[in-house]
């Protein structure tokens, strides 16, 4: 159990909580919900000791050991892989040190043979001679296995190394464990992985991730941060949806039933105040009166932008042909006699284990790169808008938001674009900020911003939702469920893919699957899955970003 008492916190005259009260209980899967700096990662903070309440506390209970999902990805790196996810636990850890130390001795007492013994009793009774095998099994699941055991921290990629500290929070079965964003630089099966573990997992766990399909699969309970209060939903991330929509309704009629009460006792009054037959009836409604103001509702701190994509011209029916095209990279050939013919409304999410094959597709699509062989044609019709994954020099960082949108816009009215941008959540003076300063977050928005000034009928989208907090990623998937065109798209978030998209093309080590059908058909079917097998015997699938 971690219990949260009276806790308050504020960053200058900007208060993150106020008294907060909450208990977290084991068994549970809290999912730590709230806008784009409303505190989440603060909070998960607080819980972990890392950071001071103002005032309040937060209390564990008695022997309990919480675990911590790292974001330092060099603070291990002069350690082995296997050696680090172990560190998560650190009592265990520091016995399993010390014994090395003992039995390296070249002069070992009798004081060093009692105190190995105890050692031994220790590990015994911290399961400690499984430790290697739970690091491996844990690390195999996240794509980390073979060799890679061996290497040191700092030999992995980046994203290889949040996969290691992912294991490493995971490790021992901790009482508490807090994740923050812990599905990021996770492909779909590592996801599925994480999800199929917290599933079985019998403790606590507080976990924030924008990914919907994940928080509705682990979550068995919502903490909504909102304005510096955090209420707690029992449900999934669909039924909290459901049941604050529901909640705020209800409040709204409670308070439109009080005022059309109030018009009526208003109308009594002035109508029988003067009258002394009347006055007794008329003194009673007015203290009735008082009791009926309409109980006050708080605005929320979520805003949802607006995101529509709005073609010009309706495509026509040749979209675009590949034929045999090939591409390699990093001396080695990422893309081998790819074809794609797509048709009209199609909507197509490419996945696959390397990420490199997808991004490169979309810049041969675009004409930023030149395939070594092969071909790419659109049709006469098409507009195309492009949203890379890595923006580059996409950005001036001398310049506000307002002048960079203004490069792409047609009409370049500061007036017009200051009421663009503020739809999209930069109001005020925030449009007048340098690019040089935005998150990335506010980036990914400044980007599909420029897309929606495209007019485009066709669109090319790497992993648009990166970055995005939860309200930005439902505009966007609405808007592209709305859209009439062509999408072509990949991305790590489950329900995105699954609504958005049509057609699914997994780009695999030894091929190209293609089906028409929806995300979770296509990882449902028998005869998918079987070739899938066959596609990836001898590799394997997850992806290391």
């Amino acid at each position: 159990m971690i219990q949260v008492s009276d806790v308050s916190l504020a960053f200058g005259k900007r208060e993150l909580f106020k008294n907060v009260n909450i208990i977290f209980t084991p068994g549970n899967c809290y999912g730590l919900i709230g806008a784009n700096g409303s505190g989440k990662s603060t909070f998960l903070k607080i819980l972990a000791g890392e950071l001071e309440p103002a005032t309040g506390a937060v209390t564990v209970g008695k022997g309990l050991r919480v675990a911590v999902l790292r974001q330092d990805q060099s603070a291990f790196d002069e350690h082995e892989v296997t050696d680090t996810v172990v560190m998560g636990h650190k009592k265990l850890h520091d016995i399993l040190a010390e014994r090395a130390v003992i039995y390296a001795k070249s002069d070992f007492s009798e004081a060093d043979g009692h105190r190995a013994a105890e050692l031994e009793d220790l590990v015994a009774g911290l399961n400690g001679y499984e430790a290697e095998a739970e690091a491996a099994t844990l690390l195999a699941g996240l794509g980390i296995e073979g060799d890679a055991l061996k290497k040191k921290m700092g030999e992995l990629t980046g994203a290889e190394k949040i996969r290691v500290l992912l294991a490493q929070a995971l490790f021992g079965n901790p009482d508490i464990l807090l994740l923050d964003e812990p599905t990021n630089h996770l492909d779909l099966e590592s996801v599925a992985w994480l999800e199929n573990f917290l599933e079985r997992f019998d403790n606590t766990v507080i976990v924030v991730s924008h990914d919907r399909h994940f928080i509705n699969r682990v979550c068995t309970h919502i903490a909504d941060i909102d304005y510096g209060k955090i209420q707690v939903y029992p449900g999934n991330f669909d039924y909290w949806a459901e049941a604050s929509q529901l909640a705020l309704r209800q409040k709204k009629e409670e308070n439109r039933k009080r005022e059309e009460k109030a018009k009526e006792l208003k109308a009594f009054i002035q109508r029988f105040s003067a009258n002394a037959s009347k006055s007794r009836q008329a003194t009673s409604r007015k203290k009735l009166l008082e009791k009926l103001a309409p109980e006050e509702i708080p605005p929320s701190s979520r805003r949802f932008p607006y995101i529509a994509f709005k073609p010009d011209r309706e495509c026509g029916n040749v979209i675009l042909g590949v034929q045999n095209a090939s591409k390699s990279a990093d001396g080695r050939q990422v893309l081998g006699n790819f074809s794609l013919e797509v048709a009209k409304g199609e909507k197509i999410a490419f996945f696959g284990p390397d990420n490199l094959a997808k991004t490169l597709l979309f810049r041969l699509l675009m004409g930023e790169e030149k395939p070594d062989a092969g071909s790419v044609t659109w049709g006469e019709t098409i507009t195309t808008g492009y949203f890379p994954k890595d923006p580059g020099d996409t950005f001036d960082g001398e310049l506000s938001i307002v002048e960079w949108l203004a490069q792409f816009a047609r009409d370049k009215d500061e007036t017009l674009l200051r009421g663009f941008l503020g739809r999209m959540l930069f109001s005020g003076d925030e449009a007048l900020k340098k690019t040089r300063v935005l998150s990335g977050g506010e980036k990914v928005r400044c980007l599909l911003a420029r897309l929606m000034q495209t007019g485009a009928n066709v669109l090319v989208l790497d992993e648009p939702t990166n970055h995005l907090d939860l309200e930005a990623i439902t505009s966007l998937n609405n808007a592209l469920i709305a859209f009439p065109g062509v999408v072509l798209f990949s991305s790590h978030d489950h329900q995105f893919v699954d609504t958005v998209a049509n057609r699914v093309i997994e780009i695999t080590p030894s091929g190209v699957i293609d089906r028409s059908m929806r995300f979770d058909d296509y990882l449902e079917s028998p005869e998918v899955q079987a070739l899938r097998d066959e596609m990836y015997h001898g590799h394997i699938r997850l992806s290391l970003e």
